[in-house]
């Protein structure tokens, strides 16, 4: 389904998941690619992405643009979290089937899903229950992304597909000290108390919430394999089949960095959603599989970190 003469818009190439998608596609040899920055393009303006499809006219588009973050930005910007990403969707999904093009792919997240799901995740666990409430902007927002994929197939015919990954990190991760996910948030924290010998460092909740990580290079490969595989209505989890609780992951990003210090508590915040872990055995059954173990990743992680923070 996808040709190595094809012109792919990659929204968002220039984040996290959009430069390892850039890495991804270049290393099989694709490579008609736009890449428009966020001041080339701004994608909640709808104006503007009509006039830059039909100026650079690609045939397939995916995309990994987004505003996203961890649970304190999610819980203090649900305003910016549900408008732009659902200007984002709406933008680019629409336009493109104005514009006659036949295949997209849509990139949401596993805080689709109810807070109380069946675990793992099953892709049919979508709308069955409440979301959870710390990221339910963004959830509404994807959501309705991947609702529309749907219908512009349905309607129109459209080769939009959708594909749901878990918590991702890896290089061009976000390392901000507030806004951060999870993973960068914790390797900023530690670096930093190691630098300063501070004697503990605090982590939300009480780590006893399970999480599945997938490493960025990994959700690239899954995408490209989707786009050459799948044509179908429903939406693909993508994830790692590794699972690890809070304190476990903080203590192993501590060993990676290096940090020797006490871990403490703040039980005053939230755990956020007890346990979110995909069901991958649709993706797998298509012939992908992960290949970045949880190790691997965050000493990768970590040395870009180091290569642009330290």
């Amino acid at each position: 389904m996808l040709e190595k003469s094809d012109k792919i818009l990659i929204a968002g190439a220039h984040g996290m998941v959009g430069s390892a998608l850039v890495r991804c596609f270049k290393k099989e040899h694709y490579h008609q690619l736009f890449t428009p920055s966020r001041q080339e393009l701004d994608y909640t303006d709808q104006q503007a992405v009509r006039s830059y499809l039909h100026q650079k006219r690609p045939n397939v588009i995916v995309i990994a643009a987004a505003k996203v973050g961890g649970i304190w930005a999610n819980m203090t910007y649900p305003a910016e979290f549900i408008y732009m990403n659902l200007m984002i969707a709406c933008n680019l999904i629409h336009e493109a089937h104005a514009a006659g093009i036949n295949r997209l792919l849509f990139l949401g997240s596993s805080c689709i899903y109810p807070r109380e799901a069946p675990q793992p995740i099953p892709e049919h666990a979508l709308l069955t229950g409440p979301l959870e409430k710390t990221n339910e902007a963004y959830a509404l927002a994807k959501i309705a992304g991947i609702k529309m994929c749907q219908h512009y197939r349905e309607q129109y015919g459209r080769c939009y597909i959708s594909a749901m990954p878990t918590n991702l990190y890896g290089p061009n991760d976000n390392y901000h000290p507030q806004n951060a996910h999870v993973i960068p948030a914790l390797i900023r924290r530690f670096h930093e108390a190691k630098t300063s010998e501070a004697a503990a460092v605090s982590i939300w909740g009480t780590g006893q919430a399970l999480r599945e990580f997938l490493y960025v290079d990994d959700l690239a490969s899954a995408c490209l394999h989707l786009l050459k595989q799948y044509d179908g209505l429903e939406h693909i989890n993508i994830g790692s089949e590794e699972e690890i609780t809070i304190r476990e992951l903080a203590l192993q990003v501590a060993e990676v960095v290096g940090y020797r210090g006490a871990l403490m508590h703040d039980l005053s915040k939230p755990d956020g959603t007890p346990r979110k872990k995909t069901d991958i055995s649709r993706i797998l059954s298509l012939g992908w599989r992960p290949t970045i173990s949880l190790g691997e990743g965050l000493h990768k992680s970590y040395v870009d970190f180091c290569s642009r923070y330290s």
